[in-house]
């Protein structure tokens, strides 16, 4: 009885070290859709990705843009005028330390053109997509792109 309640502790302990260690192993990188946390409805589908040590998403594909091939107009950086198709919004995120947040980067909404200090995260399937200004922030959750 007694190596039968050993086994299952271990077993049991084992289970659990295991799903804590896949959780923060969890990684942000793939193509995601985003989803407007206004309206709910499918934006764009982006990928993120990693380059020196960093991540970074680009805009692969706008799902219903207001006009053909569309370019970042309110822009006041780099990414002025160009494409969105292509635009990276986000850069130069960086591990948090916690083995599951990625911050210390910036996102751009390209309908505006602003620039926010960002962090991302996974949460189970989705991917969570927060924006800030000083401490007010908006958080947009986004789905795998099957």
């Amino acid at each position: 009885m007694k190596k039968l309640i050993f086994s299952l502790s271990f077993l049991l302990t084992a289970l659990l070290f295991s799903s804590n260690l896949q959780a923060q192993t969890q990684t942000v990188l793939g193509k995601w859709k985003t989803i407007d946390d206004e309206t709910g409805k499918e934006k764009s589908l982006v990928e993120i990705f990693e380059k020196d040590g960093k991540v970074f998403g680009r805009i692969l594909e706008l799902l219903d843009p207001p006009e053909p091939n569309p370019a970042c107009d309110q822009c006041t950086d780099d990414r002025k005028d160009t494409p969105i198709i292509g635009m990276e919004i986000i850069r130069d995120m960086t591990e948090k330390g916690d083995g599951i947040t990625m911050t210390n980067g910036t996102i751009c909404d390209p309908e505006n053109g602003k620039i926010y200090k960002s962090s991302i995260w996974r949460e189970g399937d989705v991917l969570k997509v927060r924006g800030y200004i000083g401490f007010l922030f908006r958080t947009q959750t986004w789905m795998p792109a099957g």
